[in-house]
Parts: structure tokens; C-alpha cells; sequence
């Protein structure tokens, strides 16, 4: 481990996952400046006694009972009193907020701020993200209170809470939670090892070198606020589960009247889809809702990734070691592979390792079962991902990935004026993506409509450890 870095000065959710099935999220907002320094000091104390500890980086093998860790936004850093001299010093895209970037994250139309939810209605408010990790509702409840004992130094604004389903599955029924950037400097027996190359600390943390012979990010000042921090993406994700099952229906009926249907699926393939889905008796437009919903996403539900195992999902693939190379029969706008394009040629060929982040999600909301029938006199009930995208750029890494890999297609003249097929800015009259097939040729499906909807979010700063111990310490 390198000399210059320490695990115990890191917020333990950064560079590790706690792998905890249950998350709260309080938003928080700054009552009494001077109370919430004492707060912010005592949370780094040691002592259990005045505030719930920050979960550090050090928390070794055995997980604790419950982890916290806080982010901060721009006007959170001033409302405790940080110098102008130092707020000036955060880049542009987390002083403005996530709110004034909507149109670079595809936060347009029915996913435009001014239709977000309370608390994300007044984000000049919103100071404080404290982050709850347990493994029952009782313990959440517990720290929550402690967290706001004393009544003086915040105020809630609003609370959300996630649950993590069985076996990965999230709400689109992918398996999640397979891949991580590493780093050579943290060691997770539990993570998958995969080809890609190891992620240098500074896609994370400022202060540490970058991927960019010579370009580190810069630190705001002083070194002790600003070095070890980074930046996360904090976002409420709704996902229309129900309008997805209904397009892939949709989809599997008009690609039956399509000539190329035998080359897409073979007679006879349906068995072997099923097989690997642990599915009997599959009918051919039941195996082609599960063709589509691979393709889009680059994965078959199971987790199976399309670039090992095109035709069919198969449990015994390595999950997470793959590339897009040659005649790679992943599709190019797939999601996974628009969020990463791996070591794959792109038109952006150095950005193709600079735009990794680090990915913290639970899922929301009650798990759908399409099995149970729909009281269609009763609303669905919402379902989505309080999702956390964290990285040491704004700007460079979840702004560039949104707006011109998933909303635009920069990176394949092939996908380039397509939005991502699962999470982009989807309108049924103009969206398209294409299925590849083995000849070259291509199908293309129109009609996609915006699957992910996005209800509230906000960008903040997590500070290291001494970073909150300085903020703790202010005088002014």
C-alpha cells in the first residue's frame, strides 16, 4: 500500500462495498452552523457517545453492525462556514449543482428538476446526505435517531430508504452488483477479478495520479478540506418496471414478423435460452423478450455477459472478464457497453478507461412480480435505484458519460444519435436501436420509450476523514 495513502482517512464506502442489504439516506439541512461543527467533530471523535461514527476505510474483514458516511454539497460547505477562498476552488459543475446541469445528464421533460419530489424541490436546502448502512430497519431507525439527537445542528428534510433483493436482481431483473473498478492500493477478497486494467486512486481521490500521464485533479485548498475527497453523483432513479416487460412484449411480437427472425433466434434455441434462464417450456416470444432484454442491456438477466455467450445465458462464464473486440456480438448501444466500452475501439479512444466510477445502488420500492396479476383501478407502486456515482471529476467522468455515451453516442458513429436503450433520454417517436446479427446485418427497434425517470438527486463532496475533523474544527 502506497506510503502517501491510508485507508483510515477514507470514508469506508468509497473504494469498498459493504454489501449491506438494507440503506437510508437522510437529506439533511444545516439549522445551527456551530452545532453542526461540534456534530462533524464528534462524528470523527472515536467515541460512540455524541454522534454515530464515520465508517472508515480500515473497517478490515469483518463489516461493523452498521456503517454511516456523509457527503456534503456546495452550499453545505458554506453554510458551515467554509472560506469563499476554498468554495472557489471546486469545480464549476458541483458549485452550480445537479439541478443546474439537467440538460448534460438527460434531465429533460418528465425527469426536469422542477418535477422532482420534496425534499429535491428546494436544493439550496439540501446540505447534508448522511448515509445509513444496516441489515435491519430497527438498526437504521437506531442511528437515525442518534444522528439527530441533539435537535440543534440539522434538520431533516426527507429520508429514502432501499432494500437489496435476492441473488443481485434488480427491478429490470438483470443481475447488478457484478463489477468494480480495482485499485492496486485496496484489497477486496470479495470482488471480482476481472481484465480490465486497475483503476489508479486518482479516478477517485483527489490528490492521487490519474490515468492522464501528468493530470491529477484539482485539490481545493486547504490541503487538509480537499485532499483524499471526491465527488458523488447522488441520484433517485424511477423505473417504469411495468413499461419495460410491456416493450419487450412489443418487441418480441413485431421481431416474429420480421425474415431475419431465424438468424436472431434459430427454431429450436428456445430450449437453450430457457435452459440457462431455469425456465421450462419456453414459447418462442417468451425467448424473444429475453433476447431483447439481453441486448439492450449487453447482459442476460442471469448476468451472463453477451460478449461470451451471444446466443444464450450461461451460468458458467466468467461474469466479469470480458472485452468488446473484433466481432464482438454485444451490441454497441448496449447499456453496459455505453457505460463502459472496456478496452473496445471508440471514436474517443483515450476516454475509453477515464470515465470509471465507482457504483453504490439499492433498489427501492416493492420487487416486481410478473406473475401476480395487476389491479389495473390501483396505481403501481413506485420502483427505482437510490444510485451513487462517485468519482474524483464531475465534469469528466459521470457528466461526460451521461451526456456523450448514453444521451448521444459520441463514442460509435454506429449508435451515434441514439439514446441508451435503458437509462437515456428515450422518446418512442425517435428512439431506435439495433439487434446485431451474425451475417453483420442488423435489426433495428424503434419505439422505445424512457424506461428510467429521474425523481431527485443532488451532487456532493465526500470528505476524507480529516477533511470532516477541519470542518469540525472551523472558527469562523
Amino acid at each position: 500500500m502506497s506510503a502517501a495513502f491510508d485507508a483510515a482517512d477514507i470514508q469506508g464506502n468509497i473504494l469498498r462495498g459493504y454489501r449491506k442489504p438494507r440503506v437510508r439516506y437522510l437529506i439533511l439541512e444545516v439549522v445551527d452552523r456551530i452545532a453542526a461543527r461540534r456534530w462533524l467533530a464528534a462524528s470523527t471523535s472515536g467515541r460512540d457517545d455524541d454522534a454515530p461514527q464515520i465508517t472508515t476505510g480500515n473497517w478490515g474483514r469483518t463489516k461493523p453492525d452498521t456503517c454511516f458516511n456523509i457527503g456534503l454539497t456546495y452550499e453545505g460547505l458554506r453554510a458551515l462556514g467554509v472560506p469563499n477562498s476554498s468554495l472557489e476552488m471546486f469545480p464549476n459543475e458541483f458549485i452550480e449543482g445537479m439541478n443546474a446541469r439537467a440538460l448534460k445528464l438527460g434531465d429533460v421533460g418528465p425527469s426536469a428538476p422542477e418535477t422532482w419530489p420534496a425534499p429535491f424541490d428546494v436544493p439550496n436546502r439540501i446540505h447534508v446526505i448522511a448515509t445509513i448502512y444496516a441489515d435491519e430497519v430497527a438498526q437504521l431507525n437506531q442511528i437515525q435517531q442518534r444522528a439527530l439527537s441533539d435537535g440543534k445542528a440539522f434538520g431533516l428534510l426527507g429520508a429514502l430508504e432501499g432494500c437489496a433483493f435476492p441473488k443481485d436482481v434488480v427491478h429490470f431483473g438483470y443481475r447488478d452488483n457484478i463489477m468494480q473498478p480495482r485499485f492496486a492500493e485496496v484489497h477486496d477478497g470479495q470482488r471480482y477479478e476481472d481484465g480490465q486494467p486497475k483503476a489508479p486512486l486518482g479516478t477517485v481521490l483527489l490528490g492521487h495520479p490519474t490515468n492522464f500521464e501528468g493530470l491529477t485533479w484539482r485539490v481545493p485548498q486547504p490541503e487538509a478540506l480537499g485532499h483524499n475527497g471526491t465527488f458523488n453523483a447522488f441520484r433517485v432513479l424511477e423505473q417504469d418496471v411495468v413499461g419495460f416487460e410491456e416493450y419487450l412484449d412489443r418487441a418480441a411480437s413485431d421481431l416474429l414478423t420480421r425474415p431475419q427472425i431465424d438468424e436472431l433466434l434459430p427454431p429450436g434455441a428456445e430450449t437453450k435460452i430457457g435452459k440457462g434462464l431455469s425456465i421450462e417450456g419456453l414459447s418462442r416470444h417468451a425467448a424473444l423478450r429475453e433476447v431483447v432484454a439481453a441486448h439492450l442491456c449487453g447482459r442476460w438477466r442471469d448476468g451472463t455477459p453477451m460478449a461470451l455467450s451471444p446466443d444464450a445465458p450461461d451460468p458458467k462464464v466468467d461474469q466479469a472478464n470480458f472485452d468488446y473486440v473484433g466481432d464482438s456480438r454485444c451490441p454497441f448501444g448496449a447499456h453496459i457497453r455505453r457505460c463502459n466500452p472496456r478496452g473496445g475501439q471508440i471514436v474517443q479512444r483515450v476516454a475509453n478507461n477515464s470515465r470509471r466510477l465507482v457504483r453504490r445502488g439499492m433498489p427501492y420500492g416493492p420487487l416486481y412480480d410478473p406473475q401476480k396479476p395487476r389491479d389495473p383501478s390501483k396505481p403501481e407502486p413506485e420502483r427505482g435505484l437510490l444510485g451513487n456515482f462517485i468519482g474524483a471529476s464531475l465534469g469528466a467522468q459521470f457528466e461526460a458519460m451521461s451526456c456523450d455515451w448514453l444521451n448521444l453516442g459520441l463514442q460509435d458513429p454506429r449508435i451515434t444519435g441514439s439514446n441508451d436503450p435503458i437509462t437515456g433520454a428515450n422518446d418512442p417517436g425517435t428512439s431506435w436501436f439495433d439487434l446485431p446479427l451474425k451475417s453483420g446485418t442488423t435489426i433495428r427497434l424503434r419505439g422505445l420509450p424512457r424506461f428510467v425517470r429521474t425523481r431527485g438527486g443532488a451532487y456532493a463532496f465526500l470528505p476524507s476523514i480529516p477533511a470532516i475533523r477541519f470542518l469540525g474544527s472551523l472558527m469562523a
